[in-house]
């Protein structure tokens, strides 16, 4: 019987710890989800939508990369398909989406120029 009245004596002090206690524990971990927050999701966050935004106003001339590697000038603006010249007379139709990089009119050549 000295067992059981043991355990019930720890467990009567650590409930009484109340709210405070429960706080300082959880602080830690809102302390590091903040943190992250910060660093990590809020400025990937805005990478995101300046890239969105980039996709969205790119017109003829522009140089990009497709998220396929392919690199080239854009020769045609529609909706949701720019084509783009990947070397002399060749175009390529791709989807805007799969854009990851659009740079002014002439900062970079076609391949095989």
């Amino acid at each position: 019987m000295l067992i059981p009245q043991a355990f019930a004596q720890t467990t009567g002090a650590a409930a009484g710890a109340g709210p405070l206690g429960m706080f300082a524990s959880i602080a830690p971990l809102l302390l590091v989800f903040v943190v992250f927050y910060f660093l990590m999701i809020r400025p990937q966050q805005r990478r995101m939508k300046a890239m969105q935004a980039a996709v969205n106003a790119v017109k003829k001339g522009d140089s990009v990369v497709t998220a396929g590697g392919i690199l080239g000038r854009v020769t045609k603006v529609e909706d949701t398909i720019v084509e783009i010249e990947i070397a002399p007379n060749t175009r390529v139709r791709v989807v805007k989406a799969t854009l990851t990089d659009v740079t002014g009119a002439g900062t970079a050549k076609p391949a095989n120029d």
